[in-house]
């Protein structure tokens, strides 16, 4: 008798380890198969930021929530506009957020793995003393623009999962926003 419930109990976790395993492999991507291959071909820093705030712009377009984002024209390049529950775009925009500052970091702390592209035929090539500046206010000025958005997806947010998805994106904004006040001014351009 002992022996049947031994092998029940096996059966049981065996089966509930295999659904847990199949539903881990069907994980959801935070970018669609398009958005990942526009992060592919965005390779200067501040290239790639722009096409992270958009990505995360399109999040907030699908769950209706007005972030401010500049008007642009979606180009079919984007593909489809991302599809999930409440949850699954707040928990996207939380991880684009943090790939943002992720590729951010790791290019500050190597400047010599930064990618610039070929300059045009009589320019001169861009540094990384102007394109990470460029990168990170891009990010920065998302990031404020997202601030009081996502304090009010807080106050309506109903489960704990939610809440605190929402209070990581806004800390990593404040921290974007912080890190913004401690570059360098933009350089004036001046006339040729």
């Amino acid at each position: 008798m002992i022996m049947k419930y031994f092998y029940t109990t096996l059966l049981i976790v065996l089966i509930g380890s295999i659904f847990c395993t199949a539903s881990v492999a069907q994980s959801r991507d935070y970018l669609t198969d398009d958005e990942i291959e526009m992060v592919r071909n965005a390779q200067q820093i501040d290239k790639r930021m722009e096409v992270l705030v958009h990505a995360m712009d399109r999040r907030f377009g699908v769950l209706k929530v007005e972030v401010g984002s500049p008007v642009k024209k979606e180009v079919p390049d984007w593909g489809a506009l991302p599809e999930g529950t409440r949850f699954q775009l707040l928990n996207d925009i939380k991880r684009i957020m943090e790939k943002a500052i992720d590729d951010i970091d790791n290019l500050a702390q190597r400047p010599d793995s930064m990618v610039i592209e070929e300059p045009e035929k009589g320019k001169k090539p861009v540094t990384y003393g102007e394109l990470f500046p460029k990168g990170v206010r891009n990010l920065a000025a998302a990031a404020e623009r997202y601030k009081v958005p996502l304090k009010r997806q807080l106050d309506i947010a109903k489960d704990g999962a939610e809440k605190g998805v929402i209070m990581a994106s806004l800390d990593m904004c404040e921290q974007v926003t912080a890190a913004v006040a401690k570059l360098p001014p933009p350089a004036k351009k001046t006339g040729n």
